[in-house]
């Protein structure tokens, strides 16, 4: 059947109609495009909206979280009115009242091996928005093996990246990073903060980016790595290749199905990307526990924040010591392993690492605090804010 726009349309589009780079026929096409948005915040949020005006016909949506106050720095899908509800609800009732002309779908589950296949195969192009390493290889992986379009970005702090990987045509993700880097190398989001302003550029970007290819005009980002920097105000472009030895898109490719990507990475997909070590409860205290042991007045306790200063300035828990992370090798000497001491961070992840630090050192009495500071918030002190 053959796509028709109404004079609604018209009138809607027509700053497209007029331009002969996309004109009726092109309009046409994105009408009968379908794009697959996985993460609908940062990046999704600024990707989805133009995608819903420019008239993309079916949209669909993959999250599994809900709106929190911290979301709304940079997720200008969400709204304040909005915070505790699911973000897929949240960002479908945008979309469709900035476009009811256009489907939006969602799938509110986590993206897996088991129905990445089943969600992605429906969909033309595929639009990466997430913020976790696990994600990012299943949705290469997956888009290799059904043969689409993946058009990526990431962010952190102050720097983003775009590209298009899109094997039949040039490099996969896989190619530009064969290895996902060490669990904790690389802190997400939640953990190093992010520019509000950044995925709203690196999100309309991926939007640019997304209506080329359904348009087949321009020159896509396929081949092409943008490396931008907000700072300095500055945008690279560096050529990655592809890789002959790639292990799903070379030459001899070994990988033919989705794979444990938690597995690979050394890394559980959590919320915002966040991932911790697996200590063990005898390395762990509660912040209750931890409560108690403030109170007893005889116990030799030394707690650690090993956050960053300006985070300590935030706020932090009485009778704490600023220690941050990555000044701890430097300032061991400053511990005595007779004291009960007790590590904490954010949310557990960065004190979870500085205890197992601790503990190749050789000490042994040596707690974590269970959902670091935030923990503290809820369950003992919830005067304290939370960011």
């Amino acid at each position: 059947m053959e796509t028709v726009l109404s004079n609604e349309e018209i009138s809607r589009y027509s700053r497209h109609l007029i331009m002969p780079e996309v004109g009726l026929t092109g309009q046409k096409k994105l009408k009968e495009a379908s794009v697959l948005c996985i993460g609908a915040g940062g990046l999704g949020s600024p990707l989805t909206i133009y995608l819903a005006a420019a008239g993309v016909g079916r949209i669909g949506l993959v999250d599994f979280d809900v709106v929190e106050l911290s979301n709304l720095q940079r997720q200008i899908l969400h709204y304040t009115s909005d915070v505790g509800r699911s973000k897929l609800e949240s960002a479908a009732a945008k979309l469709r009242a900035l476009n009811p002309e256009v489907e939006v779908v969602s799938h509110e589950e986590l993206l897996t091996s088991t129905n990445a296949m089943r969600i992605c195969g429906g969909y033309d192009v595929i639009a990466d928005g997430t913020d976790n390493f696990p994600t990012r290889y299943l949705i290469n992986d997956v888009c290799v093996l059904l043969g689409k379009p993946n058009v990526y970005a990431s962010i952190f702090r102050f720097e983003g990246q775009a590209s298009v990987f899109h094997a039949e045509e040039g490099p996969c993700y896989r190619c530009l990073y064969p290895e996902p880097p060490p669990p904790g190398m690389v802190p997400s989001c939640a953990e190093g903060g992010v520019l509000g302003i950044l995925p709203g550029i690196m999100g309309t970007i991926q939007a640019t980016e997304v209506i080329k290819l359904i348009l087949g005009i321009g020159e896509p980002l396929i081949g092409r790595l943008l490396l931008f920097n907000a700072l300095d105000m500055r945008m690279v472009e560096v050529k990655p290749q592809k890789d002959p030895n790639c292990p799903i898109c070379g030459e001899n490719p070994t990988i033919h199905e989705l794979i444990d990507y938690e597995q690979f990475c050394g890394v559980p997909v959590g919320r915002e990307g966040a991932h911790a070590e697996e200590l063990g409860e005898e390395w762990e205290i509660t912040p209750r526990e931890l409560q108690a042991c403030l109170e007893n007045k005889d116990l030799r306790l030394f707690i650690i924040d090993v956050r960053q200063p300006h985070e300590w300035d935030i706020c932090h828990l009485p009778r704490a010591s600023l220690i941050p992370e990555g000044d701890l090798p430097a300032r061991m000497h400053e511990l005595d392993s007779a004291d009960e001491i007790v590590l904490y961070c954010r949310t557990g992840v960065r004190s979870a690492r500085a205890l197992k630090l601790l503990r190749e050192a050789g000490f042994r009495k040596i707690k974590n605090l269970v959902g670091g500071i935030h923990g503290w918030a809820d369950e003992v002190d919830q005067s304290m804010p939370k960011y």
